[in-house]
């Protein structure tokens, strides 16, 4: 049997659903207002522990909006395999770099699922030292980032580069203190051009 989604209802627990709040930081705001319904994100329920609490669709909501009490999630990651809590590669670059979930492009989370993979079945050890030698972080606008390979050096991973139709509306709302390190991720956008250096 599949596990259902838990949603708190905004007009039924309003002390739970503080407001999202857009930070304008999005170019064409217009679009990229969520298009990721409900029984989308019950398909990727399973990759959330239980007892995870997700916000109802919306779809006024914006990917730049920000919440103390919820947390944005880009749906690619999941789409392609990641669980969270996220691997301890993956969650060690955001803790480093400052980043929001979905502030990472893709193809970022496509090199950081192959990476990881390579960790687990491969025995390779892969930390974040290596990762700057592979790779540099630069922004695709609007505060995004993916990684770019380092110059004269092919692409480490091949086939993670494709574009991605309709990503930017592909996103879900999670409550903080429903999953664990919730209240610890951050509460906007990482917007200080902070470059990651291990």
């Amino acid at each position: 049997m599949a596990k259902m989604g838990t949603r708190s209802s905004p007009a039924k627990n309003p002390e739970h659903n503080s407001p999202l709040k857009s930070q304008g930081l999005t170019k064409n705001p217009s679009m990229e207002l969520c298009c990721f319904t409900d029984p989308e994100v019950d398909q990727l329920c399973r990759c959330f522990p239980d007892g995870t609490i997700f916000r109802p669709f919306d779809s006024s909501m914006r990917s730049d909006c920000v919440s103390y009490v919820w947390v944005t999630f880009l749906a690619a990651p999941f789409q392609i395999g990641f669980t969270y809590l996220f691997p301890t590669l993956t969650q060690g670059f955001f803790t480093l770099t400052g980043l929001c979930y979905i502030q990472a492009m893709p193809m970022m989370w496509r090199v950081l699922y192959a990476l990881e993979h390579i960790v687990e079945h491969e025995g390779i050890d892969i930390g974040l030292s290596e990762l700057s030698r592979l790779y540099i972080l630069v922004s695709h606008g609007s505060h995004r980032y993916l990684f770019k390979s380092k110059p004269q050096q092919p692409h480490p991973i091949l086939k993670t580069t494709k574009n991605d139709t309709n990503r930017r509306n592909q996103f879900l709302f999670v409550r903080r203190d429903s999953i664990p390190n919730g209240s610890h991720l951050p509460k906007k956008w990482n917007t200080d051009g902070r470059i990651y250096d291990p």
